[in-house]
């Protein structure tokens, strides 16, 4: 089976030059168990998702941990959150470097109490499923050539089969495991994947009343994907208790199923809309929950382009973990209904994208991008215009059209 690189993995190798605990976390088989155990072979490694592991560090935490070598693996460390403060112990005791590499399939800093155990003595690094770029075995640089403001103007012809590529690119998602399959097969995989985390996950993490409440509402979710989160209209629409939609909306974030993305606002600017955005975070998943095929690219071109915009956001997030993970996700909309899909902060500067399903781009498509620019002043560094075409074209003085296949190109 051929392994496909990592582009995280460099930042992993640092982290556990000088932190005691360091954890990959990220959703189910997305690639964890084989990334750390491919770059750290040397080390024991113990799979909590085997019971007589888990049973064990249930019964006696601290007696588990004790037991351990002095470097080890963990794999799957949220079925067992006992162990947390038993990690805690140990460290304090013996800080040495990279002696704890956990993974989770849990967002552990979402899960009550553990993120407070080990603050300052774990570092934790967040494995996206495969983006385009990891796919090419390219290093992924587009999001550092634009904080660098190195994007040049450059004019090429347009393949005739730009638009196939792509489709097919946002239905395969980055899950390894659908990736490696045909289309049909990949549907087939997302929906047994989705089936087993609600059945087996969703009980460990969070108490759930209704599983099939909760697969409700990732399907209503995945039909919103790209849009502004209401709660009050979900909860009226499912019929279920506004209360109970929070919960649920909590445990989906903490299993990697959605993302959400803040709205960017100051206070000084009265007339944005500060509602937050709802992800599925991989776009193979959500076409599976839509029921999305190759031939709805033309007929269902509202909600592809719904779907165009979570995978260009997915690729973003996926660049940002290893540019740099200070950066922030937001979005931005006014009153007036003008919206910027994604904005990336780096706490002094900010850059705007747009996305658009389209072959070609004109200056009524900046207009969004003009007025984000007008709020932000000298902060504003530049925007992007994604869309379907070939050439980077400059709109305005700070702002390009970029074909989306530079993604994954550099």
């Amino acid at each position: 089976m051929v392994i496909l690189p990592r582009n995280i993995q460099s930042s992993i190798e640092e982290a556990l030059k000088d932190t005691p605990v360091v954890a990959v976390l990220g959703p189910r088989q997305v690639g964890k168990s084989t990334l750390v155990r491919s770059m750290a072979p040397e080390r024991a490694y113990i799979n909590l998702d085997e019971e007589p592991y888990a049973d064990t560090a249930h019964s006696d935490p601290e007696g588990f941990i004790a037991g351990l070598p002095e470097f080890v693996t963990l794999d799957e460390v949220q079925r067992v959150p006992e162990l947390i403060p038993a990690i805690k112990t140990s460290v304090d005791r013996n800080r040495k470097p990279g002696r704890f590499l956990l993974t989770g399939s849990a967002n552990l800093l979402l899960l009550p109490h553990l993120s407070e155990s080990l603050a300052g003595r774990m570092e934790i690094i967040r494995l996206h499923p495969l983006c385009e770029s990891e796919k090419a075995a390219m290093p992924g640089q587009f999001l550092q050539r634009m904080l660098d403001n190195s994007l040049e103007p450059e004019v090429k012809p347009r393949p005739l089969t730009d638009d196939e590529d792509l489709v097919n690119r946002i239905l395969a998602g980055g899950f390894p495991e659908a990736v490696r399959r045909s289309p049909q097969r990949a549907r087939s995989w997302h929906r047994q994947y989705l089936e087993a985390i609600l059945e087996k996950d969703v009980r460990e993490v969070a108490r759930v009343q209704d599983v099939d409440d909760l697969g409700r509402l990732l399907n209503v979710l995945a039909v919103q994907t790209g849009n502004l989160l209401n709660i009050s209209t979900l909860s009226r629409d499912l019929g279920i208790a506004r209360a109970t939609v929070d919960h649920y909306l909590a445990v989906l974030r903490r299993l990697y199923l959605i993302r959400i993305i803040p709205a960017w606002h100051s206070n000084h600017a009265k007339r944005l809309v500060k509602s937050p955005k709802v992800y599925i975070p991989d776009s193979g998943l959500a076409a599976t929950l839509l029921k999305l095929e190759a031939k709805d690219w033309i007929p269902k071109r509202k909600t592809f382009g719904n779907l165009l915009e979570s995978f260009i956001i997915q690729q973003l997030s996926a660049q940002a973990s290893w540019t740099d993970p200070t950066l922030e996700l937001m979005h931005f909309r006014n009153k007036d209904g003008l919206e910027v899909d994604c904005i990336i902060s780096n706490g002094s500067g900010f850059w705007a994208f747009e996305v658009k399903a389209s072959h070609s781009i004109g200056n009524q498509d900046t207009k969004a991008i003009l007025k984000f620019r007008e709020q932000t002043g000298p902060k504003f560094q530049s925007g992007i215009v994604f869309y379907t075409g070939s050439s980077i074209l400059r709109l305005n003085d700070d702002i390009h059209a970029v074909p989306v296949a530079k993604l994954w190109e550099w």
